[in-house]
């Protein structure tokens, strides 16, 4: 068995699952849609280890495990990079692990690694079910990684509106910098609190909302990786998969338990209810039966990005992600290569940092001598001049402090798509950190040569407060590619900025 799992192993449960969507509940008969069928098989793999799998198309493919090396970061000795090495089909390959990874082609094989047990060891193993050196995902070559029109994307928002948290993404959260770690399982997509639609990414089963749960569902007997609360909704699909959408601010009306609904229906509006940290997102989370035997997270962010992609077809994506944990004085590499132009090349990667400096290339180096919290900007251009941009977090931990995150921020806006010239746009902003009595402001620079703004959030004192974000709005008279700017200075003297991109007329 396997995420989505191998298909000669699953057939009975396959059939079973698909079966279950035809009952009776509250009075209504739900017909069965048809099934659809995983293109995934999954395989948990030991050092060493080998074995043949059938593949989604019936071709077999021999896969093993020769190596796997986990780069720690020194301050909290968190998995950073992850990579194994593979013989798939006897053709050697490394391949990274989660963070914004997409999966690569090796003969007739296209392959990924969704997770490596370097995690378990100071993470959490039970959000990934793994009990071997690393989970293998393959796909037929020239496959695509999740049946079209089966999956779309579940925020009405632009692709990286604003902060995220992907695959296997260590948690730099809080105040103070803790041993133990949240490798994160999922996909947080973060938005604009009570504003952004979150819409349902498959056609499903309602089997949990607002803190109920179907009746055969329930965790407490295996039957489920289900765990209810007030915030969240769970839908089954027909490949026996169950999505989560937790943190709503709102769970839409027409959700009611037992029914069926189809892909694009509300689910409800973004929030930060339940364990959000405080910061407004999505924590959109695909469960499934492993290998092991136990439910775990199917890595998501291929997924996503395919459904985006053909949903939206952008013509070039930025990527400048993960975020980077770094100690004062520390130089790291900032990478862009995961970045995607749709014609397959991209011309120009430009850098622009928090202190004024500039770089090009896919891959440039950088120091940061001074403690704080840093968005550093990246451009890139196609060769037919389309452009995109995206934004990096760079927490830099103080000497003196070395136990304590910078104080940092939250941003978002909505809309993301089709304002026009006049249009009003909602931004919202939130400093994480900052003392109670820091009388500081947020100043936004919203880049059109327009007055700043200034404007006061709460800090994150109490997370979950309705009044957390402050709130402006702001009008462009012009069309136009904006980069927008908001900052603080707090009163310990460290600054923290954070950007965001807004396309108007477009």
């Amino acid at each position: 068995m396997g995420g989505e799992g191998n298909l000669s192993l699953m057939k009975p449960s396959f059939f079973l699952l698909a079966a279950l969507f035809a009952f009776i509940s509250a009075g209504k008969l739900y017909a069965a849609p048809s099934p659809v069928r995983p293109l995934v098989t999954v395989v948990d793999l030991d050092l060493n280890e080998e074995k043949s799998i059938t593949l989604s198309d019936k071709t077999q493919a021999v896969v093993k495990l020769l190596g796997l090396n986990e780069v720690r970061d020194p301050i909290r000795q968190a998995v950073r990079i992850a990579e194994v090495s593979l013989l798939v089909n006897g053709q050697p390959i490394k391949v990274q692990s989660g963070m914004y990874n997409l999966p690569k082609t090796i003969g007739k094989v296209q392959v990924d690694c969704s997770v490596t047990s370097g995690l378990n060891s100071n993470g959490t193993p039970s959000f990934w079910g793994l009990e071997k050196a690393a989970r293998i995902r393959l796909w037929p070559a020239g496959s695509p990684v999740i049946t079209p029109g089966s999956f779309i994307y579940p925020a009405k928002q632009r692709w990286f509106a604003t902060g995220t948290w992907y695959d296997n993404e260590t948690v730099d959260g809080g105040s103070s910098i803790l041993p133990k770690i949240y490798y994160h399982s999922g996909l947080d997509i973060g938005g604009t609190e009570a504003m952004t639609k979150v819409i349902a990414a498959t056609d499903g089963l309602v089997v949990s909302a607002a803190g109920k749960v179907l009746e055969g569902h329930e965790k407490a007997n295996g039957n489920s990786p289900v765990a209810e609360r007030g915030d969240v909704v769970y839908l089954l699909d027909s490949r026996g998969w169950y999505y989560r959408y937790s943190h709503l601010h709102e769970i839409a009306g027409t959700i009611k338990l037992g029914d069926r609904i189809k892909q694009g229906d509300p689910i409800g509006l973004l929030g930060k209810k339940g364990a959000s940290g405080g910061w407004s997102h999505l924590h959109f989370e695909i469960m499934a039966k492993q290998p092991s035997g136990k439910w775990g997270t199917q890595a998501g962010y291929a997924f996503l990005r395919q459904a985006y992609i053909n949903q939206y077809h952008p013509n070039v994506l930025a990527c400048a992600r993960p975020g980077m944990l770094l100690m004062q004085g520390d130089t790291t590499t900032l990478d862009a290569s995961r970045s995607w132009e749709a014609k397959g090349g991209i011309d120009k990667y430009e850098w622009t940092f928090s202190d004024g400096t500039h770089a090009q290339g896919a891959r440039v180096e950088h120091n940061y001598p001074q403690p704080g919290f840093f968005h550093e900007t990246l451009k890139v251009t196609d060769a037919a001049g389309n452009i995109d941009y995206d934004f990096v977090v760079i927490k830099v931990v103080s000497k003196e402090q070395s136990d304590k995150y910078p104080i940092g921020l939250h941003a978002a806006y909505w809309p993301s798509f089709g304002i026009k010239p006049g249009d009003p746009v909602t931004f919202k902003v939130r400093s994480f950190g900052a003392a109670p009595e820091d009388k500081s402001n947020e100043v936004w620079d919203f880049g059109d040569d327009s007055q700043k703004v200034s404007v006061h959030s709460d800090g994150n004192q109490n997370k979950l407060a309705e009044d957390g974000y402050a709130i402006t709005q702001h009008r462009y008279e012009k069309a136009g590619h904006y980069v927008v700017t908001v900052k603080r200075k707090f009163s310990n003297g460290q600054t923290a900025n954070y950007h965001l991109q807004v396309r108007v007329g477009e």
